[in-house]
């Protein structure tokens, strides 16, 4: 990569800012669930606008898989996602969970939990919906043989009990906390019975829910098309059509909505802010958010399988250059891989700091004094391209000279699922709110590669303490024992968290009700288009 005056006037900053932020506090986190102006303050959606029409959002990637069973990023899940497929509760804007496919819940006793079930609702396939289809869909997840890389969020369910047509109830293997809100994650989108047969492993083609929106189309790397479901069971659509267009180039996904050619762009680099914010046909949505990034670190290859070396490389990273100059303070340094606005999230974490002789030495110590040649992978995302070529300066001040690979999206998940990574940068979009889905995906023996843990990282230690999360019941020790679980991985390592995000978007003038939750999925539910 070419250095650029603007990465070394980063370089250049980096002692006087560590200095000029050493000791200050952390500013927190917008509360979860709100939708926060570019001020910073809460709005709520307005009224005014009319019913019907299209919404095109444009979007940075295309989508890798439309199958809830088998979702491995954000863009995918934001597509399916209380639009065309639909959990038994879900998530409000307060972050609290409230009915969705079940009309009510009860927990019987500290394994069986009973769920009564909304009557009258139909699949987009006409297929009706009732106890059988939700035992199908946890059946299809958790079955070996369909393979999905989502089913340890499922592993506490041991039995999907029938009572009746509109009862069900899960009985588990142990107490699960987080029950709720893998149900109302993307992963607990129940399916069509009939097109779980039909269609098997080609289901990311078909999807089939019960939600308000129905799958039309999807043309692969250019746009996926859903349209109004005219027998939906609650209110009604807004809008006749949802189109998700793929459109890599950030310039031009302005321009679109400069133009009315789209209502929303998506994934808005922190570059663009101020041309939005200047902007007379557009306005700034930012939005609180569950995920942090993080650079990746793959343990299982020499040099960072010693753990000196991946301490080295951490105490290099100097993380409020990183949100200042690259980020424009969009967002907040992190500590920790768990966002204050998460449930599971300790202020009393610490990360190893910034340390560059002391990095030195620990490279040294290791047998690595006159450094060594590494490569950092990422996807075409500019900020992260901008992060990569700062951590490229950086890491040279300890002698590490790293090269730069950028991959497209899937290339790049596939690289890191195999393995194939030395350092990586990335980011984790907790779906649930709940640390669960974050410390099992990323952390946990059992996650390596696909599921989440593409730094291949194992520790017996922090397995047990996740373990020991899902299973307890009271909170206060349930954040007791992700605050240990999470000090051990920032003193090991396994990944360096560097900024906790915001969700940002460009919107039509005019356009109401857009928000983006912190899971980071926009919801179509209250949009109206002038």
């Amino acid at each position: 990569m070419k250095k650029t005056r603007f990465f070394q006037t980063l370089i250049a900053m980096t002692v006087a800012v560590s200095a000029a932020l050493a000791g200050c506090s952390q500013a927190p986190a917008p509360e979860a669930g709100a939708n926060a102006n570019s001020s910073g303050q809460t709005a709520a959606p307005t009224e005014g606008g009319k019913a019907g029409g299209t919404l095109v959002i444009a979007r940075l990637s295309d989508a890798n898989n439309l199958d809830p069973h088998f979702l491995t990023q954000i863009n995918s899940a934001a597509i399916i996602h209380h639009k065309v497929y639909e959990g038994l509760v879900r998530m409000n804007k307060e972050s609290k969970y409230v009915g969705s496919l079940a009309s009510e819940w009860k927990q019987l006793d500290d394994v069986t939990w009973e769920f009564k079930l909304r009557t009258g609702v139909t699949f987009h396939d006409g297929t009706p919906f009732n106890a059988e289809a939700v035992k199908k869909t946890i059946a299809r997840v958790q079955d070996p043989a369909v393979g999905s890389n989502r089913a340890n969020l499922f592993e506490a369910i041991k039995e999907v009990k029938v009572v009746d047509d509109n009862t069900v109830q899960f009985i588990l293997h142990y107490p699960y906390a987080p029950l709720l809100s893998v149900l109302a994650s993307a992963e607990g989108g129940i399916l069509s019975p009939k097109a779980i047969e039909q269609y098997g492993k080609d289901l990311t083609k078909h999807p089939t829910g019960t939600g308000p929106y129905k799958f039309e189309s999807w043309t692969p790397g250019q746009e996926v098309v859903l349209v109004k479901n005219e027998n939906y069971w609650g209110d009604k659509p807004k809008l006749d059509k949802v189109v998700f267009k793929t459109v890599p180039e950030d310039t031009t996904r302005l321009a679109m909505v400069e133009t009315g050619e789209a209502q929303v762009a998506e994934q808005l680099p922190v570059t663009e802010v101020d041309r939005v914010q200047n902007s007379q046909n557009m306005t700034l949505g930012r939005y609180a958010a569950f995920s942090s990034e993080h650079i990746g670190i793959n343990t299982k290859k020499k040099p960072f399988d010693d753990v000196r070396v991946r301490q080295a490389i951490a105490l290099a990273v100097d993380k409020p250059t990183i949100i200042q100059g690259v980020y424009n303070d969009v967002g907040t340094v992190a500590h920790s891989s768990i966002s204050p606005a998460m449930v599971g999230y300790s202020p009393n974490v610490k990360d190893l700091g910034y340390d560059l002789e002391k990095a030195k030495q620990l490279l040294a110590d290791a047998g690595y004094a006159n450094g060594f040649k590494a490569t950092v992978y990422l996807n075409d995302n500019k900020a992260r391209i901008n992060v990569a070529e700062v951590l490229q300066q950086q890491l040279k001040q300890i002698n590490i000279d790293l090269d730069v690979k950028v991959l497209e999206f899937g290339a790049y998940i596939d690289a890191a699922s195999k393995g194939e990574t030395d350092l990586f940068i990335s980011g984790w979009g907790n779906a649930t709110g709940d640390a669960d889905y974050n410390q099992y995906n990323l952390f946990h023996t059992n996650s390596h590669g696909a599921p989440g843990n593409h730094s291949f990282y194992s520790n017996p230690e922090v397995d047990k303490l996740i373990e020991d999360g899902r299973k307890e019941k009271d909170e206060e020790k349930r954040k007791q024992i992700y605050e240990k679980a999470q000090q051990l991985e920032m003193d090991e390592v396994a990944v360096i968290p560097y900024r906790f995000a915001e969700n940002l978007a460009a919107i039509e003038k005019g356009v109401e009700g857009v928000w983006i939750s912190p899971a980071g999925h926009i919801e179509v539910d209250d949009i109206t288009l002038p």
